[in-house]
């Protein structure tokens, strides 16, 4: 799934002008091609590598990142594509459980296409898999665990319920991209728990 994701996203990318690729992500102070240099140095990342990195970044996973993309960002929007293109057959993964890859390449794609009005049909059981992870996962990690606490999410498109307290109600993406911090999407949930949301973080 990891796989088909990579794939997809590349071939969107592929179409893209250097106008589109300096366009603003979902991801707060990213461009696009910034996501996909992050895409590039997640796909890479192998468990010691992860440790050494974090290290080196003085245990601070922000500054870690940041130092991801400016390491794999290429000159030119094209070499970066074609960095994410050599990187995307790996199956090397960071000290973390398989679907956080899953997570990575589902919400990088949504904060990449949604800003350029690009659309994917997403396997429903990539984004349950996502979701359900985001929520086992800790707001130290980029995760959600706390957050799920304080309100029950219920996907719309799916069986799918996690969380205890107010309810929000949405398309199973929709939830993930919330849960993740993605703002932006709020407008598209309903019920009284979306207030929780909204004033996280």
């Amino acid at each position: 799934m990891v796989h088909t994701e990579r794939a997809a996203l590349i071939e969107d990318l592929a179409h893209l002008d250097d106008e589109q690729w300096a366009t603003p992500s979902l991801c707060d102070g990213w461009t696009v091609h910034d996501v996909v240099a992050h895409l590039v140095d997640t796909a890479l990342t192998t468990r010691l590598g992860f440790v050494v990195g974090l290290a080196r970044a003085r245990f601070d996973f922000d500054r870690q990142n940041a130092l991801g993309v400016a390491r794999r960002r290429g000159a030119t929007p094209q070499e970066t594509l074609e960095r994410l293109r050599r990187a995307a057959p790996r199956k090397s993964t960071p000290p973390a459980p398989l679907d956080s890859r899953l997570v990575e390449e589902v919400v990088h794609g949504e904060d990449i296409r949604r800003p350029l009005g690009l659309s994917r049909t997403y396997p429903p059981e990539a984004v349950a898999r996502s979701l359900r992870l985001q929520t086992r996962t800790p707001a130290s990690f980029g995760g959600a665990k706390e957050l799920v606490a304080r309100v029950r999410l219920t996907a719309t498109d799916d069986d799918l319920t996690l969380g205890t307290g107010p309810a929000v109600t949405g398309p199973a993406l929709t939830l993930l991209l919330a849960v993740s911090g993605r703002r932006s999407v709020l407008g598209e949930l309903e019920g009284p728990g979306v207030h929780t949301l909204a004033t996280v973080g």
